[in-house]
């Protein structure tokens, strides 16, 4: 891990120049210089090598890793069995492409549209991810927040196949959680939750599975980590929620949460259970656990196993980074700044009047992780104003409807001067003649690389290091323009998966490995041998004692 380290420290001066000039759209290597030696060897070697499938006929066609729909060749419909299954027409990925967001945007509401991307990814998986990355500022707040926290909520209802696996508190034995993990073939990134605090709606139970899905859908589509690497875990211990318990269509165990050390025995059954299948390297996200459980396991597990709690660490690179673009406006060091933070930390005795505490502080930024929405009033927002030049102000809560204040709230209320993030996407806003452009302080932007680097690079575990690199490439990928024209403090959300992968630094085995989303020749390219090896009808000797016709 030291030489992990070291390797970041040493590339990541020098990783920026060489994305531009290997970069392409999908992440393929192809766009790479295989006249030179050193560059073709290296492609042979990391480059992935397909095989045709043994699925055949109707079966490949239900398979979604492998079904492409009306973009089969006709060869490949006459060799897999499926030609006369599908309409004769044949179409490009792009008009496929084209077809799906035409029908998302025909959609009256955001669910609907969740619901469409759901049936497609249980249908054409290439598909969903190709659509998810050339569409992703559209469609990243349908497939997570805030979308995804209402589709949780009505999960019963729309639930259609199973994304994962659920392990309850009645499986509580290494070896049985251990058979429920064999039951599933991905294995390389695990995310998992027990469905307490999904995003600021409190404990929806197993309904929660929506993350985890979410989650890493968006490691696929912004990383390009492979979808076979990925497994969502919900573990349910039960809920509070008194509206799942009576639901005739809750799809968890009815019955009130478990704590204490029967929690704690199957949390660490679980973790114990995932070493022994995958291995100790398997990389484990902690995922909207209640703030009780969330620091203690982290800190609990951290050393042993490759874990990280992105609601933590993530959220808190994704701040780091808006943060230190900002001094790029503000031309002042970080620690020559106060920041206040609104939220539900542990360090500090309750302090009911956040107006008070601005005034008392006169903090240069204020950071909302309080799911209290309108909490920065207009008047908070006056007084930061007042005190500084470029008040920085983070409304991160999510979904919308909690987060401290709007993009126009903050850019009205400071005359245009707030250096303003949000963690749901907000409109841009006109004010003034200017044209504002508010960045999403979105954890999108840091765990997809880092899930990239730790499942490429086989770490054991996961040092503190890797979230404050990551913070610095987030913030060094915000351009001039962005800052000084837009007031956007993150980079555009379609250059996520070119920050994913200088995050995860070793460009060339990197680019090798993330998900493509072109379609491939299912079929094996077929190739000749020499004629003396292929030639047929070797004469055979006549054995003894046998007849001819002339004998007879």
């Amino acid at each position: 891990m030291e030489i992990y380290i070291r390797t970041i420290k040493t590339n990541i001066n020098t990783i920026g120049s060489k994305v531009l000039a290997c970069r392409t759209k999908h992440g393929s290597a192809q766009a790479y210089d295989l006249s030179n030696p050193h560059t073709l060897a290296l492609h042979k070697l990391y480059r992935i090598e397909r095989t045709t499938p043994r699925q055949k006929g109707y079966e490949l066609l239900k398979n979604p890793r492998l079904n492409k729909g009306l973009a089969f060749s006709l060869k490949e419909r006459h060799h897999l069995g499926i030609h006369g299954l599908l309409p004769p027409a044949f179409m490009t990925i792009q008009q496929q492409v084209y077809r799906v967001m035409k029908r998302i945007r025909e959609q009256p509401d955001n669910l609907s549209k969740y619901i469409i991307l759901d049936e497609l990814q249980n249908r054409c998986e290439r598909l969903f991810y190709r659509v998810l990355s050339e569409n992703v500022k559209e469609l990243m707040p349908i497939v997570y927040t805030p979308t995804v926290g209402l589709a949780c909520q009505k999960f019963g209802s729309i639930f259609r196949r199973p994304k994962g696996v659920y392990i309850t508190i009645n499986d509580n034995s290494i070896s049985k959680i251990y058979q429920i993990l064999s039951n599933w073939p991905e294995r390389n990134a695990i995310v998992v939750t027990d469905g307490e605090r999904i995003l600021g709606l409190g404990d929806l139970g197993a309904n929660g599975m929506g993350i985890p899905i979410g989650k890493l859908a968006l490691y696929v589509a912004l990383a390009g980590v492979q979808p076979s690497w990925c497994l969502p875990v919900l573990i349910d211990a039960g809920t509070n929620n008194q509206k799942n318990l009576e639901d005739p269509l809750y799809i968890g165990i009815r019955r009130k949460r478990v704590r204490g050390e029967e929690y704690d025995q199957l949390i660490d059954n679980f973790m114990k259970a995932v070493s022994k299948r995958f291995g100790r390297g398997t990389l484990v996200q902690f995922e909207d656990f209640a703030f009780q459980n969330a620091y203690r396991l982290l800190d609990k597990y951290r050393e042993d196993y490759c874990v990280f709690n992105d609601d933590i660490q993530g959220t808190a690179a994704v701040i780091v980074a808006g943060l230190i673009a900002s001094t790029r406006i503000t031309k002042k060091p970080l620690h020559e700044q106060k920041f206040l933070f609104h939220g539900a930390g542990a360090d500090m005795n309750e302090m009911n009047n956040l107006m008070e505490i601005v005034k008392a502080v006169k903090p240069n930024g204020i950071i909302g992780v309080s799911t209290q929405g309108g909490a920065f009033t207009p008047e908070i927002i006056k007084e930061m104003s007042k005190n500084n030049e470029r008040p920085i102000i983070f409304a991160l809560s999510n979904p919308t409807i909690k987060a401290e204040c709007t993009a126009k709230d903050a850019i009205e209320h400071s005359n245009g001067t707030v250096l303003f993030a949000s963690g749901s996407p907000f409109d841009d806003v006109e004010f003034n003649g200017k044209h504002f452009q508010p960045g999403q302080g979105n954890n999108s932007y840091i765990f997809p690389g880092i899930g990239l680097s730790l499942v490429l690079w086989k770490a054991r575990k996961v040092p503190e290091i890797v979230f404050l690199i990551a913070a610095r490439t987030c913030a060094k990928m915000v351009s001039d323009k962005a800052l000084h024209t837009y007031g956007r403090l993150y980079p555009r959300v379609e250059n996520i998966r070119e920050l994913s992968v200088q995050i995860a630094i070793d460009e060339m085995y990197v680019r090798h490995h993330v998900y493509s989303l072109d379609y491939y020749e299912l079929i094996n390219k077929a190739y000749r041998w020499p004629e003396q090896d292929s030639k047929p009808g070797y004469p055979v000797p006549k054995m003894s004692g046998q007849t001819t016709t002339e004998d007879e």
